[in-house]
């Protein structure tokens, strides 16, 4: 292990023979749909036990579990990392911790994980991320002190949630910033769109997440002895399993679209990321426990690196995480088979894109969050169970994960197959 810290360029860490054993993901069902009245809670469990099972991992070797959740759409969210890890059967005396860097959680998890294993105090660990959108509450702060006569206030979680005080006004407005910044037009941000509708589209076509996404069916969870708990689907759904934002586009009916954040600006709700609920999940481990399981892992996780920005540009911070990432691994960028960044917004991943001078052909082969949706906490996983898949399909070594992070940070992780 190795660690890094520069107040200039940001954090980060390699590590040394620690493992992506395998990972599942639900569904993403879309804003006010499918999966609308299942709680994070539940969304978590059925991605960890999925998790479990694919990495053929019993629960009782889980040593840790490391949670992320951003928006608290439940009246149990208080417990949620706690309740998640024991409906998935980890046993009693074992912690859970919950982790938060908003956009990045997904991979704050892993990295969380990978770091608690290297200090000693894991060896397996079981990583999730769950968040259901629809159901963020509206609610009235400081009702409990009374208001005056008529004057109730009440204000929308979700909301509110995208309006970065310290900026000024709400993230979408920066990737606005980030537009203008690199000339980016609103023809660039609906092409980029459409291409990630179609690459999902084609991916689903092909069956390609045959081995990370799970069907979900209404379940009763039980363990320890504990109070049964019941997820239900809505009447009549059996066997969901596919992403119900992703959908065929084309630029006419992009082009119609109005502008969500400026008149003169080039976002629209066709160019940025949907808004899902969904959870995903990993097992992390040593390559000792592998070996004993004679497993092959997904991944080899290389490093990761977390790095501040400008908040007025939040949407650039996975540049500068996977500039530390390459400096502090001495690996090359033309190295690298495969870029995954979140696509939070359509004008902020070209930002990205063309800073760094990717090429198209190797960034988000199989579409993103603006076809498959932006579950804030689930999304780090997601984007690192799809590009360890996509590393053995098209047998390539090295692939970046990264997203962009709300209040201006960013994080990246490098992942290996080590079949090759």
């Amino acid at each position: 292990m190795k660690a890094y810290h520069n107040k200039r360029k940001g954090i980060g860490i390699i590590f040394d023979e620690i493992y992506l054993l395998n990972g599942a993901r639900t569904p993403f069902g879309k804003f006010c749909g499918t999966l609308a009245n299942v709680s994070p809670t539940d969304l978590g469990i059925f991605a960890g036990r999925a998790a479990l099972e694919k990495a053929n991992i019993k629960p009782e070797e889980i040593d840790q579990a490391i949670i992320a959740n951003i928006g608290q759409s439940s009246c149990d969210a208080y417990f949620l990392p706690r309740h998640i890890g024991l409906y998935c059967g980890v046993p009693i005396e074992v912690p859970e911790l919950m982790v938060q860097r908003i956009c990045g959680s997904g991979f704050e998890t892993i990295i969380t994980a990978a770091e608690q294993i290297t200090l000693g105090k894991a060896e397996t660990a079981l990583c999730v991320g769950a968040e259901n959108m629809s159901l963020s509450p509206t609610v009235s702060y400081g009702n409990r002190m009374g208001y005056s006569l008529g004057r109730p206030s009440f204000h929308d979680m979700l909301w509110e949630a995208l309006d970065d005080t310290a900026a000024g006004y709400p993230m979408g407005f920066t990737a606005e910033n980030v537009a203008k910044k690199y000339s980016i037009t609103r023809k660039d941000s609906d092409e980029f769109a459409k291409l990630s509708f179609d690459r999902a589209v084609a991916a689903w076509r092909d069956n390609l997440f045959r081995d990370e996404v799970i069907p979900l069916n209404s379940s009763v969870f039980e363990a320890h002895g504990l109070k049964p708990r019941k997820a239900n689907l809505p009447r009549g759904i059996k066997n969901f399993a596919a992403d119900e934002h992703v959908r065929p586009t084309d630029m006419e009916t992009l082009a119609k679209l109005p502008t969500v954040f400026s008149d003169t600006g080039v976002l629209t709700a066709g160019n940025c990321s949907g808004i899902v609920d969904g959870g995903a999940a990993a097992v992390i481990t040593t390559g000792q426990t592998a070996k004993r399981h004679a497993a092959i892992p997904l991944a080899k996780i290389v490093a990761g690196a977390s790095c501040g920005v400008n908040p007025r540009e939040m949407g650039l911070g996975p540049v500068p995480a996977i500039r530390l990432l390459l400096e502090m691994t001495g690996i090359k960028l033309d190295e690298v088979g495969l870029i995954e960044i979140n696509e939070a917004f359509s004008a902020q991943v070209i930002g990205c894109e063309r800073e760094l001078n990717l090429d198209r052909n190797r960034l988000n082969v199989n579409g993103g969050a603006i076809a498959y949706g932006h579950p804030l906490a689930a999304t780090g996983l997601r984007l690192s169970l799809t590009i360890s898949h996509e590393l053995k399909r098209r047998k390539l070594k090295y692939g970046i994960a990264s997203a962009c992070i709300g209040g201006g940070q960013g994080t990246a992780i490098l992942y290996e197959n080590i079949e090759l």
